[in-house]
Parts: structure tokens; C-alpha cells; sequence
């Protein structure tokens, strides 16, 4: 369970998101919302990249500002246009957020076969698609033992052939650790091949659920 409690959040003194109490249950959960509604921002927010007012609190017990270390190790994220020091390769980037991320050994092996990433993993990232640099955000989102993961804009740049795998690691994680998903998408997704997509709406400086 995510909690945001007195949360605000302002850009230039314009306030974009701004919430007394909003909880999150575990499950699979589609932000919608308009360009500029604050879909990205509050993504950010709760992944500790930007900063904000108020307290965000995962599983009661973990604070974003006072178990900053042990909340990040369990929150993970995707961004929408993902970038990486060109002069990195994916296996580079793979080890630093096995690392970070106290990740088993040879984990990230199923997700870089199941992408069919293997032929290229080990190119710097400079020479990668925005097709392959998406694939590669979305192996590093799985990375470790998350029970957060946050996904910007994931159908994006990625071919039709791995939206089913994709998928299938969020079902899998959903079925077998009941990982808290947030997903946001301009593209519609496909129920059949998710567990229940619960709808959470971005708009007018705040956010409801839908369904």
C-alpha cells in the first residue's frame, strides 16, 4: 500500500498536484490523464526523483524522507524517455542497479533473454535504439526484490512483439509478490493479458480513482 499525505507539489509557485490524503492498495493501476495533468510528476515524485512536499509512505512503515535508502531499494522506475551515460553498455548499467538494488544473482538473465536483448547488452548504450533503450529502462525497473514499480509511458517506442512479455513480468511479479504497479500510458491496455487494471485519474491539480 502507497500513502501520500499532505502532498503537494509546485512548479514556479504554480502548484501542479496537491492532495490531503490519497492511498494506493496493492494492484495493477493505469494513471490517466491529459498532457500536463502531473501523471509524470507524481511518478517522480513517488520514486524519489523530484522533489515535493509532504510524506509518502509505502507499506506503513517505510518513509520516503526518513528511510530514504530502504524506500528507494523497494521503488522502482521506468521514465518515458529514458537516458543513460552513453558510454555505459547494458551490462554496465544491469550490474550498478543489481548492486544498488541488492538484486540475486543472475537475475537480470530471464529479462535480457525474454527481450531478446542478448544480441546487443553488451553495445554502449550510445548505439542503442530508443526501441532498445526502452527495453533496457524496463529490465532495470525489475531489477532486485521491488514491491513498487513505476512505469512512465511503458508502450511507448516498444515494438508489438514484446508488449506481451512485458505483460507477463508484470503479471508475474503481481501474481507472485503482490508488486504495486502504477502505469502511466496515452495507449489503452490490454485486459486480457493483465491482471485487473484498477483506473486512477490526473486532473485539475489532484487525483481520484476510477475503478
Amino acid at each position: 500500500m502507497l500513502q501520500l499525505t499532505n502532498f503537494r507539489k509546485a512548479y514556479h509557485h504554480q502548484v501542479v498536484l496537491q492532495l490531503e490524503t490519497f492511498t494506493i492498495p496493492a494492484g495493477v493501476y493505469w494513471l490517466q490523464g491529459s498532457n500536463g495533468s502531473g501523471k509524470s510528476t507524481l511518478l517522480k515524485s513517488i520514486a524519489g526523483v523530484t522533489s515535493y512536499e509532504g510524506d509518502i509512505m509505502l507499506h506503513d512503515r517505510l518513509n520516503l524522507k526518513k528511510q530514504a535508502a530502504a524506500y528507494r531499494r523497494v521503488v522502482n522506475f521506468a521514465e518515458a524517455e529514458p537516458l543513460f551515460p552513453e558510454f555505459l553498455t547494458g551490462v554496465e548499467l544491469i550490474r550498478l542497479f543489481k548492486a544498488a538494488k541488492n538484486a540475486p544473482q543472475q537475475q537480470e538473465e530471464f529479462y535480457v533473454e525474454s527481450m531478446q536483448m542478448t544480441s546487443y547488452v553488451n553495445e554502449p548504450v550510445r548505439t542503442y535504439s530508443s526501441g532498445m533503450l526502452k527495453k533496457l529502462s524496463l529490465v532495470l525497473a525489475f531489477m532486485g526484490r521491488p514491491t513498487c514499480i513505476l512505469l512512465d509511458e511503458p508502450l511507448t517506442t516498444l515494438d508489438a512483439e514484446s508488449l506481451p512479455i512485458l505483460y507477463s513480468w508484470i503479471t508475474r511479479h503481481h501474481d507472485q509478490h503482490e508488486t504495486l504497479f502504477l502505469l502511466s500510458s496515452h495507449q489503452a491496455f490490454e485486459g486480457g493479458l493483465l491482471p485487473p487494471v484498477r483506473e486512477i485519474r490526473v486532473e485539475q491539480q489532484t487525483v481520484r480513482h476510477i475503478a
